[in-house]
């Protein structure tokens, strides 16, 4: 694997916490016909929420940031993979050829533009899985079902007040690979979320050492990580969090995009089975 960096990707032009459709759209506007962007929904208030679909492979990768709209740490992460995938590199080249992947860059526009957690009829999306009472829960459904992924990504940002286990490292990125039941039994695509975070894991740990968590795994049917999981499509939750002195997370969003890269390298080489369950399982729970 030719080594990343980072710095070549970086989208410059979006940083800080407020990111709503008006600062990402001239970005979008400016990629290649190659990434088809659409409007695939529209939210409370009547705005478009918006897709971007590239690469021509059999594996599909269905990801979404933003639910909670003050949560823009990896929709920064996801531009810059864009940039990536725009780059004339063998990587990406690679990825392109294998993968098909689908991302909503922003699926909670009204909360983005309020700065908030909830949508414009203040619900919290990642609560409305299986009611669907709110267009932009229909529109993810919609998405869902229509793309039929062999991948969920569910991208979010956490607290600053999580430590990594025991110790006083912030926890800069934590995972989850959800549950499908109250007994938070292992389905064989519960597995595959476990393997494909023990793959980021192990990337995350030469670049950040004892800082990536593990978050909570009980069960709500409610969440739409847990749903999609009922439904046997292996789904990881990605949890943005803090870095020192990194209050715009303009640092965390690097190690949410080394994660985002070597996940795909990782499905791409078919290397998940690779890991293991108990690779995840050492991983420590925020504390």
């Amino acid at each position: 694997m030719e080594e990343i960096n980072y710095k070549d990707y970086c989208v410059t032009s979006i940083s800080g916490r407020y990111i709503t459709y008006d600062h990402i759209d001239e970005f979008l506007n400016s990629l290649p016909v190659t990434f088809k962007t659409e409007v695939v929904g529209r939210s409370v208030r009547g705005e478009a929420i918006k897709s971007v679909v590239f690469g021509n492979g059999p594996k599909r990768i269905l990801m979404w940031s933003q639910m909670h709209g003050n949560e823009s740490t990896t929709t920064k992460a996801v531009l810059d993979l864009f940039n990536f995938m725009n780059q004339d590199s063998m990587e990406a080249s690679k990825i392109w050829n294998a993968c098909t992947i689908k991302i909503i860059p922003i699926l909670n526009p009204d909360g983005a533009r309020d700065f908030t957690r909830i949508n414009a009829n203040e619900i919290d999306l990642n609560r409305d899985a299986q009611n669907l009472s709110q267009p932009e829960s229909k529109v993810l459904k919609k998405v869902y079902e229509d793309f039929t992924p062999g991948f969920c990504y569910n991208l979010h940002d956490q607290r600053t007040i999580f430590n990594v286990g025991t110790t006083h490292k912030p926890a800069t990125v934590s995972f989850l690979a959800p549950a499908f039941d109250e007994d938070r039994n292992n389905s064989p695509s519960r597995k595959l979320s476990m393997q494909l975070i023990a793959a980021m894991n192990s990337k995350l740990q030469e670049e950040i050492p004892g800082q990536v968590g593990r978050y909570d795994d009980g069960f709500n049917a409610n969440c739409v990580g847990d749903a999609f999981q009922m439904k046997g499509t292996p789904t990881i939750l990605f949890e943005a969090g803090h870095y020192y002195n990194d209050y715009d997370r303009d640092v965390t969003r690097v190690y949410i995009f080394k994660a985002l890269v070597k996940s795909l390298l990782t499905i791409r080489d078919n290397e998940i089975t690779d890991y293991t369950v108990d690779q995840y399982l050492s991983i420590p729970e925020n504390g």
